[in-house]
């Protein structure tokens, strides 16, 4: 793609799922690549592993840089002659941030924090941030963190002065197969024999593959102005048609829903509806004036007024969609 030839792209929380996913993105452009990648985590270990699949020495615009989110000071260190961030860097964990509230709020808000006003002082071009559905309507402490961050990250928008540097957010749903999701945590189960642990049998979640998440982020740093929230048509899961996928009897266990956990999710509230706009593969939630006027100029369609976007009324992947996922997933990771 054009819009990266000889540019600098920084990404926290490179190493994980999805940073390590677009950094593959960026290295492997067949032409107009990017001249400096930069791999920015905090976690050595990973970094070391990704060092063995994309070393400098084959990947001469790739760095990795050593650091943390909360540590702004290393931030305006590793912004120097950037163009792009996309910010993936997050304490994601929900049961873990019930329990351990304040090193969430350290990370996903004030790294946040930290992030934007190391951004505008090194002149950045454009931020991209990346969310989740948990914070449409949060109800619970790590959503809660990430609509405090989308919040942040829309508003700052007003900070910049005269400088040039934008802002935009990336909400989307849980990530088939990523770190931490049902599909590893079902299948360590099953390799010990143990019964799958389901929270509630009626529970269903929003879904999208890494390919997909890198599109829509592309996609956002091409065509943000800033102060919008980028929201991708995705489909959704039932939970038990993810066990009815994974194994052959319902060998389950129902624990009851934990503290801070929804049975559907949602990536529209009615709320932000009401601004929302429909542009086809995706919609746009403008958080400023800015946004909602660059919307309305270009005559978007408009979101269905008192709707919101949640992972029950909307599209389900079939069973047999489910298996083939889980093979390919399995199939990527002993390869």
């Amino acid at each position: 793609m054009i819009f990266f030839k000889n540019r600098s792209i920084l990404i926290t929380g490179g190493t994980g799922s999805f940073g390590s996913k677009f950094l593959n993105y960026l290295l492997k452009l067949k032409s107009n690549k990017p001249k400096k990648v930069i791999v920015f985590s905090r976690d050595e270990l990973k970094q070391f592993e990704l060092m063995k699949t994309f070393p400098e020495k084959n990947y001469p615009s790739v760095r990795y840089f050593l650091g943390d989110i909360r540590d702004k000071q290393r931030l305006k260190m590793a912004f120097e002659d950037v163009d792009y961030v996309i910010h993936a860097a997050a304490l994601k964990q929900v049961p873990t941030a019930e329990y351990n509230p304040i090193e969430f709020v350290k990370t996903n808000v004030i790294g946040s924090q930290n992030i934007i006003e190391a951004a505008i002082e090194l002149n950045i071009k454009k931020v991209i941030a990346l969310s989740t559905d948990k914070a449409s309507s949060p109800v619970n402490l790590y959503g809660a963190t990430k609509l405090c961050a989308d919040k942040l990250f829309l508003s700052a928008n007003t900070l910049v002065g005269k400088k040039k540097t934008s802002f935009s957010v990336v909400r989307y749903g849980n990530v088939f197969g990523s770190r931490g999701s049902v599909i590893p945590f079902f299948l360590d189960l099953i390799n010990k024999k143990q019964k799958l642990i389901i929270t509630d049998p009626d529970m269903t979640r929003f879904n999208i593959d890494l390919d997909d998440a890198v599109k829509l982020v592309v996609n956002a740093t091409k065509n943000s102005v800033g102060g919008e929230i980028f929201v991708p048509k995705i489909s959704s899961y039932r939970i038990m048609d993810i066990v009815k996928a994974i194994q052959k009897n319902k060998n389950i266990k129902i624990v009851g829903i934990r503290p801070g956990e929804k049975l559907h999710e949602e990536l529209i509230s009615k709320a932000e509806g009401y601004n929302a706009f429909d542009l086809g593969n995706y919609f746009i939630i403008p958080g400023t004036q800015k946004s909602i006027n660059h919307c309305k100029k270009k005559k978007y369609k408009k979101f269905k007024i008192g709707k919101n976007y949640n992972s029950l009324d909307n599209k389900f992947l079939t069973v047999a969609q489910i298996k083939e996922l889980i093979k390919n997933y399995k199939n990527k990771i002993t390869s």
